[in-house]
């Protein structure tokens, strides 16, 4: 196991932009992703074998510097874990060529950001051929509840600042949406691979229709049935591409979507828990005795300058969180129609060549 990862303002020895995972390999329960990141030096490249654990490993270390300077304002999406496959949505359809999409994404996001690329557990996790180690934190029932009643009071507590007040109710309203859009979508591209699947399982029964022997009316039925199963198959291929298609442009963008809001929606909460903090200092110096009262006007300065580097943060991530959503949405709708014309023209081939089947039939 590594050392525990102390160091911050490294700078990468990859290109960020271009991280990739190319492969996952699954064994039982446990999955292992190749990741490949290209040397700055333009010499090679790192390949390294990650389990979904070493990704847990990386957000906690990302997060858990607080000496940096605005790091809680800061929105990474949170990854979703493989091992409850049917609270994956899109991620869990497939044969994780989705899933390691969004691990892809996840990767160039906080390799290409101006805060996160410094951390040294980045550089760790992309180049040390050896994993970076299990440490996870412990919490027991009574921390949940007692932080779920926490969350209840503080959530609704009032911003000083209209831009945020006005943000997270924004938030709140996208939360919502982009989590039904993106369930209602993959509720379309379950129903077209079902689609898919009863197509497969006409054309199979379609053959058990043939029936051998001379006599002509048998052996006319069963040439159409042989035709008729040939065109069930292709409409089976067609579904399953419209479906693969669906998940893997439009479907992986609305998933994104829903877990940027959900990340954006930590971050005020965590910018509304400094705020609390700050308003609780205040009200300590006004009740200090004059004993105590230079220690807590230490507290309190303290409190605000975090607190006030935690909004600029949070003001340039909420700016750069709305260009992206738009981009990001902009390149799944072009590539779902490039990907989807293309089938629909492929489709349109195979239709053909079944027509000119029948029509020699005849």
């Amino acid at each position: 196991m590594m050392e525990e990862v102390k160091e911050v303002g490294s700078s990468l020895s990859v290109h960020g932009h271009n991280v990739k995972v190319t492969e996952v390999l699954q064994d039982g329960d446990m999955l292992t992703f190749l990741i490949v990141s290209e040397k700055l030096t333009g010499t090679g490249e790192y390949h390294v074998h990650r389990t979904y654990d070493d990704f847990e490993w990386l957000q906690q270390h990302l997060f858990s510097q607080e000496e940096v300077p605005g790091i809680q304002g800061v929105i990474a999406q949170v990854n979703a874990s493989p091992k409850v496959l049917k609270q994956l949505g899109f991620l869990g359809l497939g044969e994780w060529q989705i899933y390691c999409r969004a691990l892809e994404t996840f990767l160039r996001q906080i390799a290409t950001h101006g805060i996160l690329s410094k951390n040294k557990a980045l550089e760790i996790f992309l180049t040390h051929s050896d994993p970076p180690g299990r440490q996870r934190t412990k919490k027991n029932i009574f921390n949940r509840l007692s932080q779920a009643v926490e969350e209840m009071r503080k959530e609704g507590h009032k911003d000083v600042d209209e831009f945020f007040q006005a943000e997270r109710e924004h938030n709140h309203l996208l939360t919502g949406c982009s989590k039904s859009a993106a369930e209602r979508f993959l509720d379309v591209v379950q129903t077209e691979q079902k689609i898919a699947v009863a197509c497969g399982h006409f054309a199979a029964a379609l053959q058990l229709c043939v029936e051998p022997g001379d006599d002509p009316d048998k052996q006319a039925f069963s040439r159409a049935c042989v035709k008729l199963s040939q065109v069930f198959d292709c409409m089976k291929k067609n579904m399953a591409s419209v479906a693969a298609n669906n998940a893997s442009t439009l479907g992986l963008s609305l998933d994104l979507d829903s877990r940027y809001q959900e990340a954006e929606k930590e971050m005020l909460f965590r910018r509304t828990c400094k705020l609390v903090e700050l308003e609780t200092a205040r009200k300590n110096v006004e009740k200090a005795k004059p004993v105590k009262k230079a220690a807590m006007e230490e507290v309190w300065k303290a409190t605000q300058t975090d607190f006030e580097h935690i909004s600029r943060v949070a003001k340039k991530e909420i700016t750069r969180l709305q260009g992206a959503r738009v981009e990001i949405l902009q390149q799944a709708l072009v590539q779902l129609c490039e990907k989807q014309l293309l089938t629909a023209k492929e489709n349109a081939d195979h239709f053909n060549q079944q027509l000119q089947a029948f029509r020699g039939m005849a």
